[in-house]
Order: C-alpha cells, then structure tokens, then sequence
C-alpha cells in the first residue's frame, strides 16, 4: 500500500506530512536547499512505497522535483488550482504549512491513482529554464532601477547608474549564454529555427518557449498547454447569475508574461493571427481579450509546429 505524502513549499522551507495507515500523519519540516532535499530523502526510507503529491510553485518547487525525479520516486506535481477546490470541498477554512502538507496528501491518497507521475526535464532544458528565469529577474531588476532613477535624489543617481550598467552587462551575457546553449544542442536548435518561422515569436521567444514548455510530447493536446499556461478561461456561472469569463491565471504566469508581446506583434504580422484578431475586434471584443486571444492562437501554432517538426505555413493555419 502506498503511503501518500503532501508537500507544502515555501522560499526557504518545505513542509512534509505523510498519512500513514492508520489514519495518523507523520510530520517534519526541511530546509529547500540541498541538505534539506538529502535529510528528506533519508526520512522517507521507513516509510517504504510512497506517492508524493506538490504543487506546481515554478521556481521555489522545480529543484526538489528534480531531485525526487533523479532519484526515482513517485511524484505528481500538481495545478494548484486543482488543491484549493479540494480544499473548497473539504470546506476546509484554516491555512497553515502545516495544515496544506495535510491537506495535499489528503488529495494524494483520494486522487493518487488518477494523477499522473512527474517526469524531470532532460538537463539541457534544466539549464535553459535557469537561463531564460535569471534573465526575467535581471531584466525585472533593470526596470525596477529605471523607475527609480526617474524620481531618484541626486545624491543617488550616480549609484543607480552604476548599478544599471551592471545589470546591462549581465544582461548581455545571460542572453549570449542563451543563444550559446541552444546553439550547442541539435535538438533544441532545430526547435528554435522552427519557431522563429512563426511571425511574432523571434529568438528570445523561442528560447522561453522551449524552457517552460520542456517536451511538446509530455502534452496529449493543446488545451493541455492552454491549461499549463493559464490562458484557459475560467466561467461563472451560478443559478441566473452569469458572469463573463476569465482566464484562470493558474498557469506559469512566466509564460504569459513573455507571450504578451508576441502576441502583440502576431497581431499586427502573422498572416493567420492577425486576420482572427480583426474578427474579434469586428465583434466588439476589448483589446485585452484580443490580446489573450491570440496568446492561446499563438500557442495553438507553436504546438502545431513543434509537433509535426515542419516550419510555420500560413496556409495551414488558415485552415485550422
């Protein structure tokens, strides 16, 4: 009998409840950090067969994935989404770390047998998905000091100059290591020649892309990625109240974050997007539903392409 264990995961913690048996939970708090993973690691051994459950947190949660997936354990890593409406239907109120680990492996043991195991990215796409996030943070930290600057005193300007061409220079070079690193693997370059045939998607795309989205293959169908991006919208309707739809934003929001301006572009370039994009609006859509709109078209190209391993032909797209 597997023991389904919850896993709650913070910055710097991760909290671990395991239902055992006997209805009871075994509890323990770990630093996420290497040490923490190993003295997890070393706690789970009495415990025998085991199917842990985590929410999928991006970036504070990828690196004991990986660690549990390098070391062959059973692991689903699961839309948070899917945790709170078991919560919901446990109408369960209190929220504490140590009171999600319980509840995550709760929904472990009731929906384990559903849920499908996680598989680690292949290493390559593990250093590209550090690549294209530290690149996110530089440039967040580069805007970050702009504004400032903006209204900074001039005892300070001098100071955030420096520390602007700083960040600049680092810039350049994470984005010099990008194209190095796809440059360096056959795969992941022939990918990203076959996106950069879509219009609206050029090689800082194509490299984010291929990082969050890691193997095309591991989606069944694009509502898949729709869903993993968080572009999937989300109905309201109760009784005779109906409300208007929006995205469920329970995605990567990485990854929507880096489709706006594509999309954007696609808009105003991609002969089968853009085309879409003036019917919408014809039908009094609003320009940021548009824009939502051609994010999900977007991605429905992508996956056509990486998919059939052919180049981006408008002719197919119309016809889809």
């Amino acid at each position: 009998m597997l023991t389904s264990i919850g896993i709650d995961i913070a910055k710097n913690k991760f909290d671990v409840a395991a239902l055992l048996p006997s209805g009871k939970y075994k509890f323990k708090s770990f630093g996420n950090n290497p040490r923490g993973f190993e003295q997890f690691l070393t706690w789970l051994q009495p415990l025998a067969d085991t199917h842990i459950c985590m929410e999928a947190t991006g970036v504070y949660g990828d690196s004991l994935a990986n660690f549990l997936s390098d070391h062959h354990l059973r692991l689903s890593v699961v839309n948070p989404a899917r945790i709170a409406a078991f919560a919901k239907s446990e109408l369960s109120r209190s929220k504490t770390d140590r009171g999600d680990a319980k509840l995550i492996a709760r929904f472990c043991a009731q929906t384990g047998h559903s849920l499908p195991l996680w598989q680690a990215p292949a290493p390559n796409v593990r250093a590209l998905q550090a690549l294209v996030r530290r690149l996110d943070s530089l440039l967040e930290m580069q805007q970050m000091e702009k504004n400032r600057l903006l209204v900074a005193n001039s005892a300070i300007v001098s100071s955030l100059e420096q520390m602007l061409n700083t960040l600049a220079e680092q810039i350049e070079q994470v984005k010099a290591a990008i194209r190095q690193h796809i440059d360096n693997d056959p795969d992941l370059k022939r990918q990203s020649k076959l996106l950069e045939t879509i219009p609206g998607i050029g090689q800082s795309t194509s490299a984010a892309l291929l990082a969050l989205l890691g193997n095309i293959n591991r989606f069944q169908h694009i509502k898949q990625i729709i869903a993993f991006t968080g572009l999937n919208p989300a109905l309201r309707e109760s009784g005779t109240l109906v409300g208007r739809a929006r995205l469920s934003k329970t995605g990567d929001s990485l990854l929507r974050k880096l489709l706006y301006m594509p999309a954007l572009v696609a808009w105003r370039h991609n002969p089968v997007i853009r085309p879409f994009c003036l019917r919408l609006k014809a039908n009094g859509k609003h320009g940021k539903a548009i824009v939502c709109a051609a994010m999900r078209k977007l991605l429905h190209i992508v996956y056509g392409v990486l998919k059939s391993g052919l180049p981006f032909d408008p002719k197919l797209g119309l016809a889809s």
